[in-house]
């Protein structure tokens, strides 16, 4: 199979799934009934607008609706256990709170109706420091605009598939939000966001979903220090434009076909400071205009970036590019895609000048890219003696019509990207300590080269 093919198909079912997604949710919950009601029910009718509810430990069986302004609080973490029925918090008025709370879904419901732990369908909402487990899904932000999610850990129910659960954060039609120190696990996607612009996501770790972070028709939003691995796709942002990611981690997100950071239709992204490392694909562009992508590191992918031909003017620039496989897998027969002033640990090139940069532009393609694109065995010889020989014979005596990549300035040391997360001690593996050691190795090599040079002028 090529590997070109699979990915134009993997991207097409992605599409199609998104777009299977992005549709108006269910009709909206209301009051449960008598022998589905909480036992806090009555207590919350009879709150004053704007109380502060104190709940003490305990479990609380049973769906309960707030549908005036209160700030509920939970005192030595109650649990609130759902009947099985239907979500179990609603939230109907405008600023509530809630915070201090275990939320069980008991992994019953129906996706259909948005089943949720949590589920607001009202301005300014604030949901702090919860715990939701076994729900359908985690929090669901419906029309809820200045509404935050803040240090809420969500899990999902365990032993269903992808398709048989909901997201753990779920935002609809929200426009203004704030995301902030959340953990999301073994949900379908850790975060989905559709038709929700001016968002703030911030600190959110997803791991062990399907996407770490899925995004659809959803303009200006910021996503700052997050962390998502350990999925089909770190991430898969569609159909958005003017998003800004910044010091993000993307990580060990495997499988023949998986994703880093995948944009579909996305115009005027701004990727900086990022890290995306042991992706088997790391950056995976398609449809897309006007992104820049400054000071990443993309590091130990089969393939650094997935460009296709119906991308326009994008730019790499002053990146570090690590133990990849290869660094472009070029879809189509044009790019006008700028590549220029990044760091690349197997390109060869002396600076023998000492200005910083490779004597020569570094070529991000060779024959054996081109026959990697073509035959998925490939992948087992690119980093053999022969697929060395094939790409310096190309050098020399090229005679393929291949569309040619360039860096025109390439770093000859890698950058110094202090604002670059490391990965936290619990997610390090054996390649990202081979990342560490193959950064460490370069830059002795760049020091040694130095030394050289200054040896040789004396």
């Amino acid at each position: 199979m090529r590997v070109a093919a699979f990915l134009a198909g993997m991207l097409v079912a992605a599409s199609a799934a998104a777009q299977d997604h992005a549709v108006t949710p269910g009709n909206l919950e209301g009051r449960p009934g008598a022998e589905s009601a909480s036992p806090l029910q009555a207590r919350l009718d009879a709150a004053p607008r704007g109380a502060r509810v104190l709940v003490d430990a305990g479990t609380y069986r049973g769906d309960l609706v707030i549908e005036r302004p209160v700030h509920l609080v939970g005192v030595g973490r109650p649990v609130l256990e759902g009947s099985g029925s239907g979500s179990v918090v609603r939230i109907r008025a405008a600023d509530v709170t809630i915070e201090g709370f275990d939320v069980d879904g008991l992994g019953h419901g129906d996706l259909g109706r948005d089943t949720s732990g949590i589920h607001v369908a009202a301005p300014r909402a604030t949901v702090k420091d919860c715990r939701v487990k076994r729900a359908l899904f985690g929090v669901y932000l419906r029309e809820a605009p200045g509404s935050t999610v803040q240090g809420t850990v969500i899990e999902g129910v365990p032993g269903l598939e992808p398709g048989e659960k909901g997201s753990g954060i779920h935002v609809w039609n929200t426009d203004g939000f704030t995301l902030t120190d959340n953990r999301i696990y073994e949900a379908r996607d850790g975060l989905y966001i559709q038709s929700s612009p001016h968002g703030f996501v911030a600190r959110n770790v997803a791991s062990h979903v399907r996407y770490g972070l899925h995004y659809m028709f959803s303009d200006d939003n910021v996503f700052e220090d997050n962390r998502f691995e350990y999925a089909a796709a770190g991430s898969a942002i569609m159909y958005s434009n003017r998003i800004r990611f910044r010091r993000n981690q993307f990580l060990h997100n495997r499988g023949f076909a998986s994703v880093g950071l995948l944009f579909k239709a996305c115009d005027d992204v701004v990727a900086e400071d990022n890290l995306i490392a042991d992706n088997a694909r790391g950056i995976f562009l398609e449809g897309s205009n006007r992104d820049v992508f400054r000071r990443n590191i993309i590091a130990e992918s089969d393939v650094a970036i997935v460009l296709y031909d119906s991308c326009a003017r994008i730019r790499f620039e002053g990146n570090s590019f690590v133990a990849n496989l290869s660094p472009l897998m070029l879809v189509g027969r044009r790019t006008d895609t700028v590549v220029a002033g990044n760091y690349w640990s197997e390109n060869r090139e002396l600076d023998l000048d000492g200005d910083g940069f490779a004597d020569r532009p570094y070529r991000l393609s060779s024959v054996f890219d081109h026959m990697r694109g073509n035959l998925t065995a490939a992948d087992l010889f690119a980093q053999g003696l022969a697929a060395t020989a094939l790409g310096a014979a190309e050098t020399a005596f090229p005679v393929l019509t291949a569309i040619t990549v360039e860096d025109s300035r390439p770093l000859a040391r890698p950058p110094a990207l202090p604002l670059v997360p490391r990965p936290e001690r619990q997610t390090r593996s054996a390649r990202l300590a081979g990342l560490a050691l193959s950064l460490g190795l370069v830059a002795v090599g760049g020091a040694a080269a130095a030394a050289a040079r200054g040896s040789r002028r004396r």
